[in-house]
């Protein structure tokens, strides 16, 4: 099937601003955000400065679209699997689905999320980033599940503690990378919990592994 003209403009858009995005981290990550101005981003991306200026206002817009953007493909990846398959089956899939991927870095991914830490005006426009991710990722739960992301807290429950379940796994991992367990037996033996209902650790525990 052809691509209607206005179609690839708006792929090519995307690419741009992909583009761009990414450079901004690159550069951000090995210069520190201070020593990066949107012609060095440009630059990098193959663009002018003023296309740089024509998709977003500053360099801090520019690294946080790259975060938005890794994190909608997640959610993307949850709308995408089997309906009739429980939540935490897709949820778990999702998860390990990232974390195993050989094309992210999560190493990189932690940098950059220090990155956005250590930098004030960042910060606080990722706070409203984080919000804007996280009704998404409830909204395709509730979708899921047939509940009501407004009314109901399952969704918005189940999004806040996987959510934190898989950061507090990759963290423990980022701080002991030499450590016995890989990011992905973290991630699974965070699901294992969660779904126990986060058992006594000294006490039997039951595998919930799908």
């Amino acid at each position: 099937m052809t691509v209607p003209p206005s179609g690839l403009r708006d792929q090519k858009k995307a690419a741009t601003r992909d583009a761009l995005g990414l450079a901004a981290v690159t550069l951000a990550k090995d210069r520190g955000l201070d020593a990066v101005t949107a012609d060095a981003i440009a630059a990098a991306a193959g663009v002018s400065t003023r296309t740089f200026h024509n998709y977003f206002a500053n360099k801090e817009e520019a690294v946080l679209h790259h975060i938005e953007a890794s994190a909608l493909e997640w959610f993307d990846m949850l709308r995408e699997r089997p309906a009739d398959e429980p939540i935490w089956a897709s949820l778990r899939h999702v998860a390990l689905s990232i974390v195993t991927d050989p094309h992210r870095d999560l190493a990189e991914t932690f940098a950059v999320a220090q990155l956005v830490e250590a930098n004030p005006g960042v910060m606080a426009r990722k706070l409203e980033v984080h919000h804007s991710l996280t009704r998404v990722l409830g909204e395709a739960i509730a979708e899921r599940t047939g509940t009501d992301i407004d009314r109901d807290l399952y969704p918005n429950l189940l999004q806040v503690v996987v959510g934190n379940a898989i950061t507090t796994a990759l963290t423990i991992w980022s701080n002991h990378p030499e450590g016995d367990l890989s990011p992905k037996e973290l991630v699974e033996d965070a699901f294992d919990q969660l779904q126990a209902g986060l058992p006594d650790p000294r006490a039997p525990r039951n595998n919930f592994r799908s």
